[in-house]
């Protein structure tokens, strides 16, 4: 069905999975080494202008490109990973905790267990699990 307008109404579309995101990073080499050891994430793609593309195994796509922040998003402005069990999320924070990356949250509850880490330029992931 469409709209007055002649649109299509959201409920008719087919969704659209958000599938990438892009970061600006100051060290291409270290960011890559992060989320590769830390995320399984694995290069996938690289372009002209130095962006490289390293792809998890749910095909999301995380872009990063040599250059400097002008500045950090805000303080709520984070990308979350969706652990499949409680006992992932405690495993990876360990894991996190033992190679010194900054938490800046931690919360371990019956129906829900995450904590928030920096990446090597500041940006904020949450790694969480819910029931």
């Amino acid at each position: 069905q469409r709209t007055a307008a002649g649109r299509l109404r959201v409920v008719d579309r087919e969704p659209l999975p958000v599938l990438h995101l892009n970061l600006l990073v100051a060290d291409l080499d270290r960011s890559v080494a992060f989320y590769e050891q830390f995320f399984g994430f694995t290069r996938h793609a690289e372009y002209g202008d130095g962006t490289v593309f390293v792809r998890n195994a749910q095909g999301f796509d995380l872009g990063l490109k040599p250059g400097a922040p002008r500045a950090m998003p805000a303080p709520t402005m984070h990308f979350g990973l969706r652990a499949p069990h409680p006992e992932a999320v405690r495993a990876l924070r360990q894991e996190l905790q033992r190679a010194g990356v900054p938490f800046t949250e931690e919360c371990d509850e019956d129906d829900f267990v995450g904590c928030k880490v920096l990446d090597p330029d500041g940006y904020e992931i949450e790694i969480y699990w819910e029931a």
